[in-house]
């Protein structure tokens, strides 16, 4: 079975010797494919949709893996019981979404020792939200594959007052991806802060109060993505 280089990295991420449980699990690849590599012993698939887990209990048949992979029907950790877990994979959608899911289930939550997150969207108020409630990033990948980024990170329980503070630059774009000046990370500033550039640009025609406002905002973002990109010249 080959992987995507995103879940490539993502399985790269997840600690030898844990009981997996992937949420959103489409079609099973990840739990699959570490698996049958002897990465973990075992793991718990889930799905809110039928087809894929369908899909996906197919793939796990045709690998001869059922005795080692459950699957369920749950919308996120509904379906699981404290302790059945120790690393928590949830990739592939928006962040407003998964910050509801961890919410939801914050028992089931904190019994894991680790999970590894890749959200799609809103990806700054994610790393603000993840550390509010307690989990500190250990680890950041970011992949570029088909001409889209995906940002990923491993997390672990701290204590709060022992967690670093983060800067604007670091919260949006990750602070272990700008200190070890990633090169995928580099490319993604370059193209946001053109995004900004183009906005403006179309921005520039008087109008109402608020375009005006919308032209701070883009402004503003433009110097946190600058004040980013500093790392890279500072080598």
């Amino acid at each position: 079975m080959q992987l995507s280089e995103r879940l490539r990295e993502l399985a790269g991420m997840v600690t030898p010797g844990n009981r997996l449980v992937d949420v959103g699990c489409d079609h099973g690849y990840l739990p699959i494919w570490l698996v049958r590599n002897k990465i973990i012993p075992s793991a718990i698939a889930m799905d809110v949709r039928r087809g894929p887990l369908s899909k996906a209990q197919e793939n796990i048949r045709q690998y001869a893996l059922s005795d080692y992979i459950q699957t369920r029907l749950s919308w996120g950790l509904r379906e699981l019981s404290v302790g059945e877990g120790d690393t928590l994979t949830i990739a592939g959608m928006g962040g407003p979404l998964m910050e509801s899911l961890l919410e939801e289930c914050p028992l089931v939550r904190e019994s894991f020792a680790e999970m590894i997150l890749q959200p799609q969207s809103d990806i700054g108020h994610f790393r603000h939200f993840i550390r509010s409630l307690g989990w500190e990033i250990i680890q950041e990948k970011i992949v570029l594959e088909d001409g889209k980024f995906y940002p990923m990170m491993k997390v672990r329980k701290a204590e709060k007052e022992n967690m670093p503070v983060y800067s604007r630059e670091e919260e949006w774009f990750g602070r272990l991806l700008l200190e070890e000046r990633n090169p995928i990370l580099k490319q993604l500033l370059k193209k946001e802060l053109k995004t900004r550039e183009n906005i403006l640009d179309q921005l520039k025609a008087p109008g109402s109060d608020a375009a005006v406002k919308r032209m701070e905002e883009i402004r503003e973002e433009q110097q946190i993505i600058r004040s980013a990109l500093e790392h890279y010249e500072s080598i």
